[in-house]
């Protein structure tokens, strides 16, 4: 197999570049028409009404996750890390478990 030299390289950056540049042009033409607008409504309904519960089960599991997360920037916000780790230390583990870093002051 040859190998790529550095003017092939430039010139298929070039016309992805290019090609990029036609689509998204494209794109804005056609995004302001109202067909499009009518289809892409359509199309979201139908992924939305697809994966409904699917979203609800991700949001009542990650329930617990979201309280916790919001607890830690609120006491974090008014500098009591401290407290908030002797208070909760159930959140705290939740929080270390997703990667949250629950720092001290």
């Amino acid at each position: 197999m040859s190998e790529i030299t550095d003017p092939r390289i430039k010139s298929i950056v070039e016309a992805y570049e290019r090609k990029r540049i036609k689509e998204k042009e494209r794109y804005e033409i056609i995004s302001k028409t109202d067909e499009y607008k009518t289809q892409n409504r359509a199309r979201a309904k139908i992924h939305y009404e697809a994966n409904r519960d699917i979203n609800k089960d991700k949001y009542i599991s990650d329930k617990v996750f979201h309280n916790a997360r919001s607890s830690y920037y609120y006491y974090r916000k008014a500098d009591k890390l401290d407290y908030f780790r002797e208070k909760y230390p159930d959140k705290v583990t939740i929080l270390s478990e997703r990667g949250v870093m629950v720092l001290s002051e």
